[in-house]
Order: C-alpha cells, then sequence, then structure tokens
C-alpha cells in the first residue's frame, strides 16, 4: 500500500462516477434509474477501499500515512500532498460510510432532476474526503470551500418551501468566516514560507501573531461546527434540505469546525489556545444549555433534532479545550457518534415525512401500533443520543467529561447538564411521536418500514453498537496521534517560554 496512490482514488472515485452519470443519456426514467445505480456503484466501492485503508492503517505511530506528494504550483511551493493519520483516517470512513447511505435514502423520495441530484453528492464526496485528506494548507481550503456548492444546490433545489433563503444563508453564512481564515493563510504563508500543513505544524508562529491568526480560524471553524451565536443557520439549512442533505450535513459537514480546530488551531497556534480556552468553554456550554431548552421548545422534528446537534457539538468542542488526551478523544468519538446517530435520527424524521409530508411532531401519536420496526429503530437512535450505556453516544460524552473534570470541575459540571436535558427532549419527541392511542385517520393506514429503508439503517444500527460495546476498535486508531498532538503541543509551549524568559 506504500506506493499506491489510494488516497487520491477514494478522493477522486465520486468524480469519476459523477462525470460518469453526466454522459448518461435516454429516456428519462432511465436516466434517473441509472444516475441512481451509477452513484449507488461509486459509492459503495469507495467505502470498500476505505475499509481497505483502516485495514493496512498502522496504530503504533503518529506520522502521517498512505502520504501521496507531488509538485503542484513550485514557483509558490505549493504541494499536493495528501495524507491521513489517527484522526482523519476516522472522518474518512465515516464520510464513504454516509455517502452511500444517503444515495439509498434518496432512491424514491428524490424524483425531480434525480441526474444532477446524484452528482452533486458525488462531486460533494470528493470534496468531504479531500478536505480530511489534504496536507497542503491551499489544497485544504479549495476542498474546504468547494463542498459550499454542491450543499447549497442540494438545499436550493431539492428543499422545502423556504429552501433559497436557506440555502443563501448557509453559503453566507460559511463563506464569510472562511475569507478570514484564507487571509490568516496568506499571513502563515509569508511568516512560514511553506503551505505545508506537516511543516507548519513543527513551525514557530511569533506568540504576537498567534492570537490574530488563532480568532481568524475561529471565524471558519466556529460557524462550521456550529458554535452559539453563529449557529443559525444551521437549523433554517436543515429544515428546508431534502432527508438526505440534512443527512450530509450533520454527519460530515458539522464534523469540519472540530477537525479544523484539531488540525490547526490546536497545534500551530499553542499560545493563542490557551488564552481563548476560557471563551470556548463559555460559548460551549451556553450552546450545550440554550440550545437544549430551544430544543426542548420546538414542534417541528427536523429542528429539534437541528437544535440538538448543536448542543451535542458543544461537548465536542468543550473536549477538544480540555487539552487532555481523555477530553480530545472524547470529542473525535463524540463527533464519529454524533455523525452515525443525528444521520440516522433525521432519516427516522424522513421516512414518516415520505409517508405523510408532514414533520409537526403534533401530526403523528401511537405509531408503534402501526409501525412497530420504526419505533424499534428510532428507540435505539433515540437512547443513543441520549448516551445510554452500550451506545456509542455514551463513549463519547463520559470520555469529554473526564477530560473537562481534569481540566476545570465547574465547566464539567455545566456541561453535564446536557445530558440531562438531552434526555427531557429527546424522551419527550419519542413519546409523543410513538406512544399513546393512535387516534388521528390519517395514520391508519400508515406503513411500516419497507426493505430498502431497513438495508438504510442496518449499517447505522450494527455501528452505533459497536462503537458503545467495543470503543476500543475506534481509540486505538486515534490515541497514538492525539498523544503526539498534545506532546507537541507542550513542547511548543515550553519553547515559547523560553524565548520569552531569554527575551526579558
Amino acid at each position: 500500500m506504500t506506493h499506491f496512490p489510494i488516497l487520491s482514488l477514494i478522493t477522486f472515485l465520486p468524480l469519476v462516477g459523477a462525470l460518469f452519470i453526466m454522459a448518461v443519456r435516454g429516456d428519462a426514467t432511465v436516466v434517473a434509474q441509472n444516475a441512481r445505480s451509477v452513484a449507488l456503484w461509486t459509492s459503495g466501492v469507495n467505502f470498500l477501499l476505505s475499509l481497505v485503508l483502516w485495514f493496512n492503517f498502522d496504530t503504533a505511530t503518529a506520522a502521517f500515512q498512505f502520504e501521496e506528494k507531488a509538485e503542484w504550483m513550485p514557483v509558490f511551493n505549493v504541494t499536493y500532498h495528501m495524507g491521513v493519520d489517527g484522526i482523519s483516517m476516522l472522518f474518512v470512513l465515516l464520510t464513504t460510510l454516509l455517502t452511500p447511505v444517503c444515495v439509498l435514502a434518496s432512491w424514491d423520495s428524490i424524483k425531480d432532476r434525480v441526474k444532477e441530484y446524484m452528482i452533486a453528492f458525488l462531486v460533494m464526496e470528493t470534496m468531504m474526503v479531500g478536505m480530511f485528506c489534504a496536507l497542503d494548507m491551499v489544497l485544504f481550503y479549495i476542498f474546504f470551500e468547494g463542498v459550499l456548492l454542491p450543499m447549497f444546490l442540494i438545499i436550493g433545489v431539492w428543499g422545502g418551501p423556504r429552501r433559497v433563503y436557506s440555502a443563501f444563508k448557509f453559503f453566507l453564512y460559511t463563506l464569510a468566516g472562511s475569507v478570514l481564515m484564507l487571509l490568516a493563510m496568506l499571513a502563515m504563508y509569508f511568516d512560514a514560507g511553506t503551505t505545508d500543513v506537516p511543516a507548519l505544524m513543527k513551525h514557530a508562529f511569533p506568540v504576537a501573531m498567534q492570537p490574530w491568526l488563532w480568532l481568524a480560524f475561529f471565524a471558519s471553524f466556529a460557524v462550521k461546527v456550529p458554535m452559539w451565536p453563529v449557529h443559525t443557520w444551521l437549523p433554517d439549512a436543515h429544515v428546508e434540505a431534502p432527508t438526505a442533505g440534512s443527512v450530509i450535513l450533520a454527519g460530515v459537514l458539522l464534523k469540519f469546525g472540530g477537525y479544523g480546530f484539531l488540525r490547526f488551531s490546536l497545534p500551530m497556534f499553542p499560545e493563542a489556545t490557551v488564552m481563548f480556552t476560557p471563551l470556548i468553554y463559555t460559548l460551549s456550554i451556553v450552546a450545550v444549555i440554550y440550545t437544549s431548552l430551544v430544543a426542548l421548545a420546538q414542534e417541528d422534528m427536523k429542528k429539534l433534532i437541528a437544535y440538538s446537534s448543536v448542543a451535542h457539538m458543544g461537548f465536542v468542542t468543550v473536549g477538544a479545550f480540555t487539552l487532555t488526551v481523555q477530553g480530545i478523544e472524547g470529542a473525535i468519538y463524540q463527533m464519529l457518534s454524533h455523525g452515525v446517530v443525528s444521520a440516522a435520527l433525521f432519516l427516522v424524521v424522513g421516512v414518516v415525512y415520505d409517508r405523510m409530508h408532514s414533520r409537526e411532531i403534533a401530526a403523528y401519536g401511537g405509531l408503534v401500533h402501526r409501525m412497530p420496526a420504526y419505533s424499534l429503530i428510532f428507540m435505539l437512535f433515540m437512547l443513543a443520543s441520549v448516551g445510554l450505556p452500550g451506545t456509542g453516544g455514551f463513549v463519547g460524552e463520559f470520555l469529554v467529561l473526564v477530560g473537562a473534570f481534569q481540566a476545570n470541575s465547574w465547566v464539567a459540571l455545566f456541561t453535564a447538564t446536557g445530558v440531562i436535558l438531552g434526555a427531557v427532549y429527546m424522551l419527550f419527541l419519542y413519546r409523543r411521536v410513538i406512544f399513546g392511542k393512535l387516534t388521528k385517520e390519517s395514520l391508519m393506514k400508515i406503513a411500516d418500514m419497507s426493505p430498502r429503508e431497513m438495508a438504510v439503517f442496518a449499517p447505522l444500527v450494527v455501528l452505533v453498537l459497536w462503537m458503545g460495546v467495543y470503543p476500543s476498535s475506534f481509540l486505538d486508531v486515534m490515541h497514538v496521534s492525539v498523544a503526539d498532538l498534545l506532546k507537541n503541543f507542550e513542547a511548543a509551549r515550553a519553547a515559547a517560554e523560553t524565548l520569552a524568559v531569554a527575551a526579558n
């Protein structure tokens, strides 16, 4: 595997599938069916390739693996540099898993412009995988921003009644923050003379420069997470996006910010990270408590789950900035678990929406009498979201709280309230939709899940239980990389302090 460009293959194979779909001609029905099939096969093969990557991954080293490097813009010292470590490897797997799930979930629900829809999803997969694999700052930025266009189209073309407003709000929020990040990247390039990420991680940026660079990156990553108060684009985007759009938005795109903090903010700006950690704690705790209370007040199922995502991502930012092994591993695990569980919850809403064309909680009730299989699946992912032991949600939240207690017991106490509030709003949702008497006439003949819908949920059910029962299979992958990140972080801080003492 050393010399085979498997990362480039995994990154650009979906783009090849998209080009193939573009070339498909014929009757509209035939074209739509062929587009679905090509998208499913392409994304399915890509997932299998990412499993090959996982099986050949060496968990004993913190170095970047499967590296590919080639000249790109030698005049500016910019290279095509790809590679994965124990942190990014898991996000590549998450992306390649959720893409075929989204294609399968859209099989019947998307009836118009199917060809263009499948092209948009495959292009987006290329951008998402490329972002996690990029080891050059320019390459990272291209993939990071490239995701915006297909997601903008998915919301704006195939979304709900307010789709255009939501698509533009999503685009402008995320683009505005990224402009500041681009300026910071230019400043880093002029200071370090390179755009190579591993080299930048070893470069000692001036202490006076670090806060400005950190804030510029924060402006972009905070919107992506999203952190309070720049989270307002998320509920609108989720509500208006088609089901698969919400799945990929919650499952992968929200992880861009957390991944960015771990790849750029912590290792490159250690002094600024320590300086702004109280700010992160404050915003994260407000997000956990405030958005949980807002979720409790929602009457739209998608909006409730969207606000719950903001609360759960608050755990991620707390864990990442505890600067402890347990906290950072918990943040990564929480991102992975949330990627699976939130994706599944949006799919759960999509099942009944396809039948009733309503997301209002009040439109349902007593579904257990007509949809027992659906009720069981819903219960599993609802409990995983709450953090029930035996599910992936518990492991991530537990590790974050362990790390938070080591860093600041008050931060841990306030963050833990999110666990209680999460149980309240999720159980409230489940009781109103599933339990009670079946009194509404419109629900009397509602059908339980089809075999295709069962196939969509099957890998997510297995994964959420696997993550809960055998977490070491994932923690072992990230542990060495996380430990190395903290080791380099402390070494950089010690070096900065030595220089400060010498200067005085």
